[in-house]
């Protein structure tokens, strides 16, 4: 035993600049990235008034460990209707497929709430990309969401893509105007041009629609509880 030992120190010794190598290879076999990518860009127009959405991500990592910054909001003229960030550990779990966990923070409308988050993110079969989350808050809160884009390439440069989301909260939450149980959902289809793979303007069309209590307190506050709207914008990542 002592003598492979010494045998390795030796080797250790004799040949640095081999084990170098071999931890740059590794290095080199798994750099450290970063991504930040702008899913949606958008103004809309239509039911009520003109607004702006955004939906946009950024990573750094490996391939198996990455730390991601997530967030999306939508004002409605001068008002933010939703606004939220997600911080999140990233762990891959199969190929196509990440589970992550971290904080999420509400910001608006009404007081700020903070939950913790645990998900899934990846590439279902017939390539739909799917990202579904549950939600811890305090005070018993609890929510889920679940996310589905569909990319359908009509040619090399024109990319039709589909696209919805359902949100679900456990109590309800009046000072941000929301109900238990179904809240809300949303779906688009939006038809993007390709200059560049990373650059990319589209056009579409959003539909909106709250449920149950959700939708009592909206129009409670004088608002729709469902409407549609036509979106231009820009799809963008480097």
């Amino acid at each position: 035993m002592t003598c492979r030992v010494l045998l390795a120190l030796s080797g250790l010794v004799a040949f640095p600049g081999a084990v170098l190598a071999m931890d740059m290879g590794k290095t080199m076999d798994d750099p450290l990235l970063f991504t930040v990518f702008a899913e949606e860009l958008e103004w809309r127009t239509g039911d009520g008034e003109d607004g702006f959405a955004w939906d946009a991500d950024a990573w750094l990592g490996r391939d198996l460990h990455k730390a991601w910054l997530k967030t999306e909001g939508e004002t409605e003229g001068s008002d933010v209707e939703h606004a939220e960030v997600q911080l999140l550990y990233s762990r891959a779990i199969a190929p196509y497929w990440d589970l992550q966990a971290g904080w999420r923070r509400d910001l608006e409308p009404g007081p700020d709430r903070d939950w913790l988050a645990l998900g899934v993110q990846g590439l279902a079969p017939w390539h739909f990309h799917v990202d579904a989350a549950v939600f811890l808050g305090s005070s018993g809160r609890t929510a889920a969401r679940v996310e589905g884009e569909y990319e359908l390439r009509l040619t090399q440069r024109w990319i039709l893509a589909p696209s919805a989301e359902i949100n679900a909260y456990g109590e309800d939450d009046p000072e941000r105007g929301i109900g238990s149980g179904l809240s809300s959902a949303e779906a688009g289809l939006r038809l993007r041009y390709e200059i560049r793979r990373r650059f990319a303007p589209y056009a579409g069309v959003h539909w909106e629609r709250r449920f149950g209590d959700t939708a009592d307190l909206a129009e409670a506050e004088g608002h729709d509880t469902s409407g549609w709207r036509w979106t231009l914008g820009l799809r963008a990542w480097f």
